[in-house]
């Protein structure tokens, strides 16, 4: 027996193994473009688009800090005037 004939045989005998591995290796190599291809939006957007993101969730953030600063100054005079009415003065009732 040749060793072509041996190939042969073996090819035969393990095909469900021989088309797994290529298919495998199809789907690694479509894995393989996909990924290139996501770092290259990536890379191409670049700065500018993470700069922008960024700046959007700044504003966000001020008006979020605006908005509880006014809120802690509503409960400061509400907290005033409760004190006042209990006769309350740094926390320790008369």
């Amino acid at each position: 027996m040749t060793r072509v004939t041996k190939v042969k045989n073996w090819l035969t005998e393990h095909s469900t193994v021989v088309s797994f591995l290529v298919l495998q290796g199809i789907a690694l190599l479509t894995y393989a473009v996909r990924l290139e291809t996501r770092v290259a939006i990536l890379e191409t957007r670049g700065a500018p688009y993470t700069v922008e993101r960024l700046a959007g969730i700044d504003n966000r953030l001020t008006v979020l800090e605006t908005t509880t600063t006014q809120n802690k100054e509503r409960l400061d005079v509400v907290i005033d005037v409760m004190t006042r009415e209990l006769n309350i003065t740094k926390g320790i009732p008369k």
